[in-house]
């Protein structure tokens, strides 16, 4: 399964768009990275941040800020709180490691009753 990134926290921006000028389009997300695979989901500590304009429908890279949105990206990022890091295992991963134990029980126990 492809990693994916959630949705955490959108801020609207007063700053100028750089390809259109207007002050009232800016919105700046921040996105986690969620890898979800048949055993187990973990939100990592990766976080991205997309800067796209509403008006022009452009996004901005970083390349083309100005020093004000560079400061206002940053601001947002230290203020940006992220969700804790985890690791979540699913059914199948509980059904495989008690199906192990299970198994290295019954062999331990096969091996002690033949030793008496």
């Amino acid at each position: 399964m492809p990693d994916k990134l959630i949705h955490i926290k959108g801020v609207d921006l007063k700053n100028n768009c750089p390809e259109c000028y207007s002050t009232d389009g800016l919105h700046l997300t921040f996105k986690q990275k969620i890898v979800e695979t048949k055993f187990y989901k973990s939100i990592t500590s990766e976080i991205n941040h997309e800067l796209a304009c509403k008006n022009c429908n452009s996004i901005i890279y970083p390349e083309q800020w100005t020093d004000d949105i560079d400061r206002v990206v940053e601001y947002q990022n230290k203020a940006f709180a992220p969700k804790k890091p985890s690791t979540y295992l699913k059914k199948l991963s509980w059904i495989v490691i008690i199906t192990i134990a299970i198994v290295v029980a019954a062999i331990i126990f096969t091996i002690l009753y033949n030793q008496l």
